[in-house]
């Protein structure tokens, strides 16, 4: 079988799994790549590239080539494309073997949240950004707030985000809802709009009539000046130039961007005491596991831990406590760093 049919009919064999169409869109972006390589290492154009030829000793080559300008990230995500891909060639039985068991996959560092460093910063970021701080040749202060509102408010990712209509801000008022379709994980959920977001989404498609006229319930709920969906680009250098003109930038991890707005909204769920349970629901994950990396304890948190400690007990009776041991410290010397 020709490599393209055998694509073409790996994905009809996913199709009941009902990925997105991003996750779509990268797999194949991902076959694509290496494919290039490979064709490089057999020597022929990659329409003549078969199944059959590619064994352990061509993949490696073929992933050494495409490694070399690719993150990480990058390298062990189209591994594991690849990976899938021949476990549905041998189920099919057009190869004997899956080649990538004999393929190095890069080890990544467990990832942590990367929410928006610092207390103030999101707060920073939507106060500058109403005031108008992007800027810009077409500014639009009302709906660049309430994509970020939404993005810090109820955890969408990107994708989720773009593919929301105007009809899935539902419910009466006082009580609206986000219905987020499925997205990474394929979990449709249901995310609570409490009144300040709800006002800010409500002046933001005012402000849409106003520019780009009647829309209906079925029309992508955010749109770019000239009232077209806004395209994955557009979203992350609005996003980016919202940072900027807020004065935020400095505060974003590396590889962020519109994530750490998820992240962000994550965090702080957890340090405000929501469960792990409630935080995966609003997030779509599917497993707790997932959730965990954002709920990492506080400092108040851990200093209560740390606090009860039966030893502590013992030593109050021995230095004091409250008032009287606060006396005893005071101005033996201590920073607020060393203390």
């Amino acid at each position: 079988m020709d490599f393209g049919a055998a694509v073409e009919a790996f994905f009809v064999s996913r199709a009941p799994r009902k990925d997105s169409e991003h996750t779509v869109a990268a797999y194949r972006r991902d076959l694509s790549g290496v494919v290039v390589e490979v064709a490089r290492v057999l020597g022929v154009e990659v329409s003549g590239v078969e199944c059959g030829m590619l064994s352990v000793s061509v993949m490696r080559a073929g992933f050494a080539g495409f490694s070399r300008s690719r993150a990480k990230s990058s390298i062990a995500r189209a591994w594991s494309v690849w990976n899938a891909f021949f476990g549905f060639l041998v189920a099919e039985g057009v190869v004997e073997g899956n080649p990538m068991q004999g393929v190095v996959r890069p080890r990544l560092p467990r990832q942590g949240a990367k929410p928006l460093r610092g207390e103030d910063a999101a707060e920073r970021l939507l106060r500058e950004v109403a005031a108008g701080a992007r800027g810009g040749r077409f500014p639009w202060p009302q709906r660049d707030l309430a994509v970020l509102a939404v993005l810090l408010l109820t955890g969408v990712r990107s994708a989720e985000l773009l593919g929301l209509e105007v009809g899935d801000v539902a419910g009466p008022v006082g009580e609206r809802r986000l219905w987020v379709r499925a997205g990474k994980g394929g979990v449709d959920r249901v995310v609570p709009v409490e009144w300040p977001l709800e006002v800010l989404l409500v002046e933001y498609l005012e402000s849409r009539r106003v520019r780009c006229g009647e829309v209906g319930s079925r029309s992508a709920l955010f749109v770019d000046h000239r009232g077209r969906a806004l395209t994955r680009s557009q979203l992350q250098y609005l996003v980016r130039q919202c940072y900027r003109g807020a004065g935020v930038s400095d505060r974003v991890e590396r590889g962020a961007l519109v994530h750490a707005l998820r992240h962000t909204f994550a965090t702080r769920l957890g340090q405000s005491g929501a469960s792990a349970v409630e935080v995966m629901e609003l997030l779509g994950h599917r497993s707790l596991q997932a959730t965990q990396g954002y709920l990492r304890a506080t400092g108040r948190e851990l200093r209560q831990a740390a606090g009860s400690n039966p030893v502590y007990g013992s030593l109050r009776r021995l230095v004091g406590s409250g008032d009287e041991g606060a006396d005893a410290v005071d101005g033996v010397g201590l920073s607020d760093d060393e203390g």
